[in-house]
């Protein structure tokens, strides 16, 4: 988090979000957050999560797009973690800063169940988990915002992605390459059936499952316009990270979670080819994140370390993420 953002929080915003919220100072407690302060609290016997952002991050009208679009999928039948009111009525609770600018509160529902395991990852649960990106892609085709005002943005908006404005000087080629990456991008049409509101982030880490294995997702903060294939290699991009043999899971994952996604909405299998580019922009995107957020000289997260590692010459030399043929995947 902004440590700007950090010095202009204190208990006196808290008590006013929680006031908003109707929830007792007995019945809250901090959890981690990486870009926003994060809470779960219980109401009248409920658990919920209360996300604590800034408009120095996302604008009040990006938020209130953000919980529009999450409420619509949950209206039309998808698994996700809806938005709740305060005690107002309100989605969204806008608190000035003292500095000119506003800590905007939220909250949601929290998901059923918990982070998967090993053992519940297999081929039910990533048909499920296939069907559940494929419900959600299927309604981008026909939601319209709230308020055009509320709009997320495109995909490559500086606000959502900014590689040349992340990355250092030092950094000259991975920009090249992706630019590189980026022209191609923009040269792919995008049409009612191809492209739409996504997720952008609908990792392991953004779901639970309860024990009938039901998943539920949540946190759709990154919700951008795009290409539907881009959320599933981004899906792909985490969940295949950690095997020994990444074409072999490669095949056995897509194989269930494709069988499940085109039950729930068709996509030409023409996009299949694309993955590769795609999983080479998340790659690139969380490079040039990783360069923004932390130093790279003294990385203490194991699980960045591990990404980190020989990243630049991969990225530099155009190494495929995963060497794999998409075409097959085609039936």
């Amino acid at each position: 988090m902004e440590r700007r953002i950090k010095e202009r929080f204190s208990d006196k915003i808290l008590d006013q979000v929680t006031k908003a919220y109707g929830i007792r100072d007995d019945h809250i407690r901090l959890l981690d957050g990486f870009e926003s302060f994060i809470y779960e609290f219980d109401r009248q016997g409920q658990s919920f999560i209360l996300r604590i952002g800034h408009s120095l991050r996302r604008s009040e009208n990006l938020i209130r797009g953000e919980v529009d679009w999450i409420n619509y999928l949950y209206q039309g039948g998808t698994s996700v973690a809806k938005a709740i009111l305060t005690v107002n009525g309100e989605l969204v609770v806008p608190i000035a800063d003292g500095h000119g600018g506003h800590f905007l509160a939220t909250a949601f529902e929290k998901a059923p169940g918990k982070p998967p395991n090993k053992d519940q990852w297999g081929e039910a649960l990533y048909e499920r988990y296939g069907r559940l990106l494929g419900r959600m892609h299927a309604l981008a085709k026909t939601y319209i915002p709230t308020d055009l005002a509320w709009k997320r943005p495109e995909w490559d908006d500086p606000e959502m992605l900014d590689i040349e404005g992340w990355l250092p000087d030092s950094e000259s080629l991975v920009t090249d390459k992706y630019l590189n990456l980026k022209s191609h991008l923009d040269s792919l049409p995008r049409s009612r059936d191809s492209y739409g509101l996504i997720h952008q982030d609908a990792h392991g880490g953004n779901l639970f499952v309860d024990d009938e294995g039901k998943i539920t997702l949540f946190d759709f903060d990154d919700c951008t316009y795009s290409w539907f294939i881009n959320d599933i290699a981004i899906v792909l991009f985490y969940i295949v990270m950690g095997a020994e043999d990444q074409a072999a899971f490669t095949k056995e994952f897509m194989t269930h979670f494709l069988r499940g996604y085109q039950a729930e909405n068709h996509l030409e299998e023409k996009w299949l080819k694309e993955i590769p580019s795609f999983l080479k922009l998340r790659e690139i995107d969380l490079y040039a994140v990783i360069h923004r957020s932390i130093d790279v000289d003294n990385i203490d997260d194991p699980w960045v370390a591990n990404f980190m590692r020989n990243r630049k010459e991969r990225i530099e030399n155009e190494i495929p993420f995963i060497d794999f043929d998409f075409a097959s995947l085609a039936k």
